[in-house]
């Protein structure tokens, strides 16, 4: 038995069951298992049969005479299901590059104009959702400058938010540093330690490079979970102080959403400037071809450090956005597993796209809380939506085909 029936026959089945056993138990799973399995190889046999040249001049036969029986029937419906399966790929493979000719600059100005008043017809639920969306759209633009456009795929991305977010807790508890100042100073900090990364890891590209940032973003959970005299540990830091403006102080969700928003005009507004800049055309060169662009006088160290550093700088200032607003900073914030989670809205939106960046952000955090009604069946069909988006359209929803 070839690969492809392995597959097609018992993997397939095997992986459903496994996805729906935490919703119907394993005796109900075993028995969905077994459904598809004895389906598909029935299908299969069927199809089989129907495709041997004796079984064709039989059913030429029969057809002539006007008769069909119950094979026939059967094979030719197999038949039909997949012609318009095949019919479905065809359309949907279609339809999906027509999103490229849509006018994207009247859709970004539609998309701002929501942003910016849409807010004021929502509860303070939602409009706490949209602030988190904001937050992780930030951290969606840092992280796409370093893996969308210099093409460095970084794991450790959380590990430059949780430096942010603890920078800015220490200094507010302890000495009453102000937001305004602790932005700048927590993005600084997070930047220095993207030099530092950035230089380790000159000479690596691919895995090795992933392998040394998901160690990076380990021993920054490490520290910061163990190093009680100064990080509290997993108690996490209380009381961190909140943005304030001549005296009037951020408390409402609307407020901290008016500022993640204008936070991320402006980090939007800079970097799509320096991405059509010298640099930016210098990323995109080395992400294509590494070995060519330094061939072509690009100084390729000096480039990759950069979008380290401005990736880093941009997931500190998440950061402290983060601690100001939740006023409380824990190390179970800022594992690997936001940094995929990162990465996920980069690669959904479309590597190398900014406004991808943004939309894979909210699409990711507004989605989950809309099909919350649906109980434990929302992850598992926002799963299968990402495997059907991914599979369609793997540049992602913003991005170009290259």
């Amino acid at each position: 038995m070839s690969y492809f029936h392995l597959k097609r026959f018992f993997l397939i089945p095997l992986w459903f069951g496994l996805l729906a056993w935490p919703f119907i138990g394993s005796a109900g799973a075993g028995r969905l298992v077994l459904t598809l399995i004895a389906g598909s190889l029935i299908a299969g046999g069927i199809s089989r049969f129907a495709s041997t040249p004796r079984f064709r001049q039989e059913a030429l036969r029969l057809k002539g005479r006007g008769k069909r029986s119950a094979v026939v029937s059967v094979a030719t419906s197999n038949h039909s299901l997949k012609v318009v399966i095949f019919r479905f790929r065809t359309y949907f493979k279609r339809f999906l590059p027509s999103l490229e000719r849509i006018p994207r600059k009247g859709l970004q100005a539609v998309g701002v104009a929501l942003l910016l008043f849409l807010p004021l017809f929502l509860n303070n639920y939602y409009l706490d959702t949209l602030s988190l969306a904001g937050l992780y759209a930030l951290l969606a633009i840092g992280l796409n400058i370093t893996v969308g456009y210099a093409g460095l795929l970084d794991l450790g991305y959380a590990a430059f938010y949780g430096i942010g977010a603890y920078v800015y807790a220490l200094f507010s508890t302890g000495i009453g540093l102000s937001f305004w100042l602790g932005l700048p100073l927590g993005g600084a900090a997070a930047a220095f330690f993207g030099l530092i990364l950035g230089v380790i890891t000159l000479r690596l590209r691919g895995d090795y490079l992933a392998i040394v940032t998901l160690g990076f973003v380990q021993i920054v959970y490490l520290v910061l979970n163990n190093w009680d005299s100064v990080t509290q540990g997993p108690n996490g830091i209380l009381q961190i102080g909140r943005p304030e403006i001549a005296g009037f102080v951020f408390r409402q969700p609307i407020h901290f959403y008016y500022l993640i928003l204008a936070l991320l005009a402006v980090i939007s507004t800079a970097i799509h400037r320096l991405v059509h800049s010298q640099i930016g055309r210098a990323w995109i060169a080395i992400r294509e071809d590494a070995l060519a662009a330094e061939a072509m006088g690009i100084d390729t160290t000096r480039m990759k450090i950069l979008a380290f550093v401005l990736g880093a700088g941009i997931a500190g200032l998440a950061g402290v956005f983060f601690a100001a607003k939740y006023t409380f900073v824990s190390p179970e914030s800022f594992g690997f597993l936001e940094s995929v989670r990162v990465l996920s809205m980069v690669v959904l939106g479309g590597m190398g796209s900014l406004p991808g960046a943004i939309l894979g952000a909210f699409l990711l955090t507004v989605l989950p809380e809309l099909l919350r009604g649906l109980a434990n069946f929302r992850m598992l069909l926002f799963g299968a939506a990402l495997v059907v988006m991914m599979l369609f359209r793997p540049q992602g929803l913003w991005g170009k085909r290259s």
